[in-house]
């Protein structure tokens, strides 16, 4: 089992008031799973916001692949405190060049109507369920389990049982907890295959969180798309507690790219219909 904690991930060192470094879990150069940004990122921001307000939404943006076997640079713009909200933005840099840039907005909590239009999937819930792997390699600390898929021939899963492999010690954890894995399934998997494309580059990521609940125990996050477009797609999903609670909403769009044989087809056709 990975012993890197998520804890321990999200520990940053605090370098000035509105200044962190990150932690390194990889000695390996590799790219940065985009999911440990944004965790960090929220962790940052929180850090300079009051401890009685919590998330309730991001909206970042990926500039440029990171390296994991380099820490980042974040720093804290604090925009605004108000009665009720706390907004901050937050830029990680490495070497020199910011990578990703976000926004997020904290609320103080207040007594209001609770309804959910999304009910969690009807899926095997994960005690009967084995273990799986990811093919983010960079990814710690989260134990999986796959349930069964909406496409029965599907190659890659965008339904998925996760949790924290390890205890979490409070709502800003859990939070920056549900951040990181956010970012692991690609909704464009269920994309009729005659529009699919071979690469996957994410642009932007928005979370709105919309109850707390505990990341040490199961939770499912299930994603589907919504457009692919001009070389771009949208897919947007849902993290469900165990109990069906609906705890948050995702957004994300990418960069697509089509692969070798696909654009040389297309070639093809477009001489035929000249000819």
């Amino acid at each position: 089992m990975d012993t890197i904690g998520l804890v321990h991930l999200l520990t940053l060192e605090q370098i000035e008031d509105n200044r962190f470094r990150t932690v390194v879990v990889s000695e390996a150069s590799e790219p940065l799973y985009g999911g440990q940004i944004v965790a960090q990122a929220l962790r940052a921001a929180a850090a300079t916001v009051a401890a009685d307000r919590h998330p309730h939404s991001l909206h970042g943006y990926f500039l440029s692949r990171g390296d994991a076997s380099r820490p980042l640079l974040l720093t804290v713009h604090r925009d605004r405190d108000g009665g009720y909200y706390s907004n901050r933005r937050v830029t990680a840099v490495q070497d020199g060049a910011v990578i990703f840039s976000m926004v997020a907005s904290f609320h103080l909590p207040q007594p209001g109507q609770d309804y959910q239009a999304h009910q969690i999937p009807r899926v095997a819930g994960p005690d009967g369920l084995r273990g799986c792997q990811t093919r983010v390699p960079l990814l710690h600390g989260v134990d999986m389990r796959l349930p069964e898929q909406p496409e029965p021939d599907q190659r890659q899963p965008t339904r998925i049982w996760l949790r924290s492999s390890h205890r979490l010690p409070d709502d800003i954890t859990q939070a920056c907890a549900l951040t990181y894995v956010s970012d692991l399934l690609n909704g464009l998997r269920l994309v009729p295959r005659h529009v699919s494309f071979a690469q996957r580059t994410s642009i932007d990521h928005s979370l709105w969180f919309y109850r707390k609940i505990a990341f040490d125990d199961w939770v499912l996050l299930d994603v589907r798309p919504e457009s692919a477009q001009g070389g771009r797609g949208v897919y947007t999903g849902q993290i469900f507690a165990r109990d069906g609670t609906l705890a948050a909403g995702i957004a994300q769009e990418a960069a697509l790219r089509r692969s070798a044989d696909q654009v040389g087809a297309l070639a093809g056709r477009e001489q035929v219909a000249q000819t």
